[in-house]
């Protein structure tokens, strides 16, 4: 499934209610992609029209415009990657332009003018029995209450004893919240989540979300929320208690999207989130979300694991190198600025690392940027952990490989070995494990293990779940027979 990143600049939150619009005209529906579906931020729902110039209203101030930002994991990608071969070792070139949103449509109903328009009060028309029965309703409330005040006056005046007044009461009792609530859980892991702002040289950027991995002053997050600052840019993490801290990047991966930062002069009173399995994790679980959506920092929403093992193939919409993962699909609420953030558990276990979304056309808030509709994705922290703690030990990131080159065109047949490689190398690495387990350009990978393998992009996804050394069973098609085979997973280092 094809996505984009969210996490991006932020726009001002508006100061007053946004002018609402028509909905603009249905852009032609993208083209479903068997293996990486386009994910990204759909839009948030419309606004619903008030009665224009309602009692106090006197035309509210014209918002600002914004300029589309680049989603953290938004901006949906229709294919997974470029048609045509992977580079050596399956690293696929970047995916193809996001698709453009429609421009917003014309004002409101009536006027356009929206907010604020001056209300003259409509002619009553007849109704019929159902606005009858309305005026029954009030004309019986009406009478009741004047019955009831004249009964409260009699009964006081023929009682000679003094008036007491009787106050309620001004606690209910203690509030508990057991362990398991989500409550009592985003208690627990809010304090050791920060909001990241990522600045490069040049003064462009975004904001994302990270969260404490160690007490040594290490946040795990996702390598495009702080990819501006990569090199020579500026980084502050700031927790909720509003203590900000400078931070450098110790290393990123770009083809698993995940990155890992640490912080200057980090407090000694760090406390990590606990690691889950992500393994163990079954679709119907309980997910609790953390992050800064639209800049709205500390934010937690909920939801349930909608699926696993989900292929995503994401990119930030700047023509960087895809990311490719098998997913956790949740229906938490995700959004531009959750990227990096944790995934929970019911017990506050990190079970994934927010990451992508899928959205439709249309952006919301009035900016090019889309919104939840209820399809995100996460890196499962398995997998999370092992890359964070290679680049922790030596700054880059460690690829699983199969040494063959696969074409990246959306199928639902297999991954196919291409003819030639990226750049005219072989297709299959002379001496690597392909090679060496007798795959030959032209062979359709149908299945890892039990995994179906649809597309390139999947395959690649998967093989990244494994680490190097891992063995793994391989099924292929060629000249029509399907045939299987055992490969030990080869290992690449660094992303390029």
């Amino acid at each position: 499934m094809s996505t984009e990143n969210e996490g991006t600049a932020v726009p001002p939150a508006p100061s007053a209610p946004p002018v609402p619009v028509d909905t603009p005209a249905a852009s032609p529906q993208q083209p479903a992609h068997a293996p990486y579906a386009s994910a990204e931020d759909g839009p948030t729902a419309q606004m619903p029209v008030t009665p224009p110039g309602a009692p106090g209203t006197s035309g509210a101030p014209e918002q600002p415009t914004h300029s589309p930002g680049i989603p953290a994991y938004a901006s949906a990608n229709p294919h997974g990657g470029a048609p045509g071969g992977a580079p050596e070792g399956g690293w696929p070139p970047p995916p193809p332009p996001t698709h453009a949103y429609p421009e917003p449509g014309p004002g409101g109903p009536g006027d356009g003018s929206g907010w604020g328009t001056p209300y003259a009060q409509p002619a009553p028309k007849p109704r019929g029995r159902r606005g009858g029965l309305l005026a029954a309703v009030a004309v019986a409330a009406l009478v009741a209450g004047g019955l009831g005040g004249g009964i409260g006056y009699t009964l006081a005046k023929d009682d000679d004893s003094s008036s007491t007044t009787v106050s309620a009461s001004d606690s209910g009792g203690d509030l508990k919240r057991d362990a398991g609530t989500v409550a009592a859980v985003t208690a627990r892991a809010l304090p050791s989540t920060v909001t990241i702002e990522a600045e490069s040289s040049s003064g462009e950027g975004g904001t994302g979300t990270g969260f404490v991995f160690d007490t040594e002053g290490h946040i795990l997050t996702n390598n495009h929320v702080v990819a501006d600052a990569v090199d020579g840019g500026k980084l502050t993490a700031t927790f909720p208690d509003g203590k900000k801290y400078d931070a450098e990047v110790v290393g990123n991966a770009q083809g698993y999207d995940v990155a890992v930062v640490k912080l200057k002069n980090a407090p000694s009173d760090l406390k990590p989130l606990t690691l889950g399995d992500s393994d163990k994790v079954a679709v119907g679980d309980s997910t609790i979300a953390i992050g800064a959506p639209f800049g709205l920092s500390n934010t937690v929403t909920t939801g349930i694991i909608s699926a696993k093992d989900r292929p995503v193939a994401s990119s930030d919409g700047t023509g960087s190198q895809a990311s490719y993962m098998s997913a956790l699909q949740t229906d938490a609420s995700i959004n531009p600025g959750n990227s990096g953030g944790p995934l929970l558990d019911a017990k506050g276990n990190v079970i994934g690392i927010n990451s992508a979304i899928q959205s439709s056309s249309n952006g919301g808030f009035g900016t090019g940027q889309s919104g939840s509709i209820g399809l995100g994705f996460a890196i499962p922290i398995n997998q999370a952990k092992y890359v964070a703690q290679e680049l922790i030990k030596t700054g880059k990131p460690v690829y699983a490989k199969i040494g063959a080159s696969v074409s990246l065109e959306d199928s639902s047949g297999g991954a196919k070995i291409t003819d030639t490689g990226a750049g005219g190398t072989d297709p299959v690495e002379a001496g690597g494990p392909a090679d060496k387990a007798g795959l030959k350009p032209g062979d359709v990978i149908t299945k890892l293990d039990e995994t179906v393998i649809d597309s390139g992009p999947t395959l690649i996804g998967e093989i990244w779940t494994h680490k190097p050394g891992d063995k793994v069973t391989i099924t292929y098609e060629r000249g029509g027979k399907t045939d299987t085979v055992d490969v030990t997973l080869g290992s690449r280092v660094g992303d390029s």
